[in-house]
């Protein structure tokens, strides 16, 4: 039993993609206090203990509404508001192509796992495969300005772990469901290495490294991307910090809180 686990190497590799939060990274903490709505017109703030009462909202990354009141601004004033404005919403489209690449990532390894042990075309990669596709559109479709994004509080949408958590549970049930044919496979590989069980083991080991390497460049495009991500946010905090300085109204609100390292 040893011996056919530390063969699943080439099936563990797909952990690689989701053991990892997927907008996760040690350099970088966000912390939201409260909800933030945002869609193609409207960004609106919620309190942290209170989805329901609004703190200020932004229209059309111009108008600046506090209790669904216009505040006048100055020009410096207008500058910053549709600055911060136009910065959280070109968030949306960077977070959308972090998880959705991420999503994809899993997909590729999949198929070069299982195409590897089974070969090309082999029903568990196609039924694996299909299964994470609807988890890229499930991304493709949440991160939308024109459907509108909620970070933040109980409606969060911002869960990579979600994402990984499904791609983890469709990887371990498809393994499950299909172990006969797995086991099949394994029999076949350790009878073309004559028995020699030892032999068989490495050449599993090296098959799971050598999808790992194929995979490593993409893993780290990606993390570049959420680490940007994460530089684009902090930006949004320092935008905030200015607007609270000269907006009197907003000066006790915090919402968006960066630390990089």
């Amino acid at each position: 039993m040893t011996l056919f686990k530390k063969t699943l190497t080439a099936f563990a590799v797909t952990s690689l993609f989701v053991a990892t939060p997927i907008l996760a990274n040690n350099s970088c903490n966000v912390n939201l206090s409260g909800q933030v709505n945002i869609d193609k017109s409207t960004i609106e703030f919620f309190a942290e203990d209170n989805n329901k009462q609004s703190l200020y909202k932004i229209e059309n990354d111009k108008s600046l509404l506090i209790n669904n009141s216009s505040v006048s601004l100055t020009a410096k004033q207008q500058a910053l508001v549709t600055q911060y404005s136009q910065n959280i919403k070109a968030l949306v489209p960077q977070v959308e192509t972090v998880v959705v690449e991420g999503v994809e990532l899993a997909i590729d390894g999949v198929n070069l796992a299982f195409n590897g042990l089974l070969g090309e075309g082999n029903q568990l990669a196609k039924n694996l495969t299909q299964e994470l596709e609807v988890i890229r559109d499930d991304a493709l479709a949440r991160y939308s300005l024109e459907k509108g994004f909620t970070v933040g509080g109980d409606n969060d949408e911002l869960q990579a772990d979600e994402f990984e958590s499904k791609i983890e549970s469709a990887v371990e049930r498809s393994i499950t469901n299909s172990m006969g044919v797995i086991l099949i496979a394994l029999g076949q590989e350790m009878l073309s290495a004559n028995g020699e069980g030892e032999n068989f083991e490495t050449r599993m080991e090296k098959f799971g490294e050598t999808i790992e390497v194929e995979m490593e460049s993409r893993t780290e495009a990606i993390e570049a991307k959420a680490q940007e991500l994460c530089h684009a946010i902090a930006k949004v905090d320092v935008i905030e910090e200015q607007l609270k300085s000269s907006i009197d109204a907003l000066s006790n609100i915090n919402v968006v809180t960066v630390s990089v390292k």
